[in-house]
């Protein structure tokens, strides 16, 4: 007897693999899957505006990577003590002007030059909502445009709430896919729908601005031969479909549930040379995270001498991977 409904998890005709080049933008969703990719030894970029979850803000974001755009002193505001981007995740606040526009510019540097050789671009689209600040009320950029990627927790009187229309977001994610092959023709896509719920829209909203953007995708991904849809929002939403499979907020998707979307990831968007590698290189990252209680047993010495030779047989055999911390640790060289 089957318990979960099966989806048909079609194989990429060309998946993704150790060697190449991974930028990842959108919703918190999306850390989950660079984070995983990361700690793996993939070469990944993540969120180079912080977290992002409408499809306006997360095209305008790449599109300014394109452009290599760099901001400037007049496009920041100052709200909670902090001086601010309405185009950016609050990680990039700072009490200090210059280093919160430091920080942002360096990040858009290192996203324009990685973007440029990048193979994927791996999307999580979280919510249709768009948030338009108030001019009469909310501090408007130089350069305007009028939508916030994010609040900052801003008096909601800043801003006029209400959800695209699925045109919108098509036009919004073609003209975009379009501009973004002519910087790099090389560049693949991969476009997930968040299964978080953003339960303060309420629960019809949620729904709502969910299948709007799930409708965009897929006439996205019918389009564009290079784009391909991953099924994580339907994995957790109608396989797993279970309070147990989420945090106690009953919103955010818990560790089993993303453990689950992960894995149906790999087996459906990374090669099969790359899948067993990931197995290797998890059991080194797995041993770098040990704490021995006896650092000076002869034991423990054999443990690092054992993986350190391990270590350089993968980076022999495959030169890309960054393994340099491991080395640096199981050499003994903590310094």
């Amino acid at each position: 007897m089957d318990f979960m409904l099966n989806i048909d998890l079609k194989k990429l005709d060309e998946p993704l693999k150790y060697g190449d080049k991974v930028m990842l933008a959108g919703s918190c969703f999306t850390e989950h899957i660079g984070n995983a990719l990361g700690d793996l030894k993939f070469d990944v970029l993540q969120n180079p505006n912080g977290i992002l979850f409408g499809p306006d803000s997360v095209c305008k974001s790449l599109l300014s990577y394109v452009e290599n755009k760099q901001y400037l002193h007049d496009e920041l505001f100052y709200l909670n003590e902090v001086w601010n981007s309405w185009n950016h995740h609050s990680r990039f606040s700072h009490i200090d002007k210059e280093k919160c526009l430091d920080g942002i510019n360096t990040s858009q540097k290192k996203a324009h030059e990685f973007l440029k050789t990048a193979d994927w671009l791996i999307l999580t689209l979280g919510s249709s909502f768009i948030y338009r600040l108030n001019g009469l009320l909310a501090p408007i950029p130089s350069s305007g445009g009028g939508g916030a990627a994010n609040c900052h927790r801003a008096p909601a009187a800043w801003f006029t709430k209400e959800m695209l229309e699925i045109d919108d977001i098509k036009d919004l994610l073609e003209s975009n896919l379009k501009r973004l092959k002519e910087f790099n023709p090389k560049l693949k896509f991969i476009f997930t729908v968040s299964p978080v719920r953003h339960i303060r829209d309420g629960v019809v909203e949620n729904n709502r601005s969910k299948a709007r953007l799930l409708e965009a995708v897929h006439f996205i991904c019918t389009k564009f031969e290079s784009a391909y849809y991953f099924p994580a929002y339907e994995l957790v939403i109608d396989v797993l479909r279970d309070y147990r499979f989420y945090d106690i907020d009953l919103v955010h998707p818990n560790y089993p549930a993303t453990e689950f979307v992960l894995e149906k990831f790999a087996q459906t968007c990374i090669d099969e040379h790359s899948q067993q590698l990931m197995k290797e290189i998890k059991k080194i990252v797995i041993a770098r995270k040990h704490k021995p209680f006896q650092p000076e047993t002869e034991a423990h010495r054999k443990f690092l001498l054992a993986h350190a030779e391990r270590v350089k047989e993968l980076i022999k055999q495959c030169p890309y991977l960054n393994l340099s911390e491991e080395e640096k640790y199981f050499s003994g060289k903590t310094d």
